[in-house]
This record gives C-alpha cells, structure tokens and sequence, in this order.
C-alpha cells in the first residue's frame, strides 16, 4: 500500500544519518565553543596580571616622585624613604619596601602586599654616573639623595613573566635650613 502523493515521508535509514550528521555538527560546536570558553578564560588571567603589574609599578612610581625630607636608604631587595603624606597633607610618611615569600610588600605604615609572584627584586641608585647597589654608599653621604632610582622585579606565574624595570628621577633635594 502506497501513501497517496504529496504525504511521502523519510525513511528510517534518511532519519538516522540525518540525526547522525546533526550530531557531529553538534559535537563540533560544543568543542569550539569550550575552545573560545578556555582562551576567554587565559586572557582574563593574563589581563588581570598585567593589571597587577601595573597598579605595582604606578604605586612604586607615585611613592618615589612625592619623596620629601629625609633619608633614602637601601640596597638588594629592600628600600625605605619618606615621602609626602597622600590625601590633603599631614606628616610626611615613612615607606619602605621589601620582598617576602614571593611578595613585594610596601609599608607606609601598614604591610600592604602589593605584588604576588615576584622571585627577585632588585634596588639601584644612581650615583653621579653610574648605577650603584647600596644606598648611602658610605656613612659621609648618608642624608644626600640618589639621582635616581632603579627597581627590577623579576615575575612569574600566569602572565606576563620575566623583568619589569622602572627607573625614577628623584626631585631636587631640599636644603635644610639652618
């Protein structure tokens, strides 16, 4: 028995390999979009490092360029100096900064961690012409400035990975007044 004309459908075979055919469209879809899922993901990661590393060096920058009175003093992973207090004036504020377990740590006053996954840091000073480790280099200089200052953080982890060097021109040293 035949239907009657125009109520033709499709067979079992026709329906299986159509199913079949839309499955694996359906298989390569989920896989491309599970692929753009996971470079979203990495790209987020790596954006929100590089965020990181950059709120780092502007607070470091910030710090060094409002420098005041007082002693500048360091070498290796450390350094401290005292510069301007924030906001609408006060005392000047003490900062230092330092390396532990694998983070750059700022104090002014408090411990603040600023950046995770350093593996080395490293201060500089500029000394007439040349780059120097320690600062005061000897005890008959100690209250004099740096021209500048050097920071190389050597960063790893998930991200931009390698050496991040910022250098900073210190502003003119106040006299002291008698």
């Amino acid at each position: 028995m035949n239907p009657p004309e125009g109520e033709q459908g499709f067979t079992l075979l026709e329906l299986i390999i159509s199913l079949g055919l839309f499955a694996l469209i359906a298989v390569a879809g989920l896989g491309l979009l599970d692929s753009v899922l996971n470079v979203q993901g990495r790209t987020e990661a790596r954006l929100s490092r590089l965020a990181d590393l950059q709120r780092a060096m502007f607070v470091i920058q910030s710090d060094l360029d409002q420098v005041t009175r007082g002693e500048i003093s360091g070498g290796g992973n450390t350094v401290a100096f005292t510069r301007v207090a924030g906001g609408v004036g006060g005392p000047a504020v003490a900062v230092s900064y330092g390396e532990a377990g694998g983070t750059l740590v700022r104090s002014a006053p408090q411990p603040q961690l600023l950046l995770q996954g350093v593996t080395g840091t490293r201060w500089r000073f500029r000394d007439g012409d040349a780059w120097i480790d320690r600062w005061p280099p000897d005890d008959e200089r100690k209250g004099e400035w740096p021209r500048a200052v050097s920071v190389e953080l050597q960063v790893a982890g998930q991200g931009p990975q390698g050496t991040l060097r910022r250098i900073v021109v210190l502003p003119v040293q106040p006299r002291e007044t008698p």
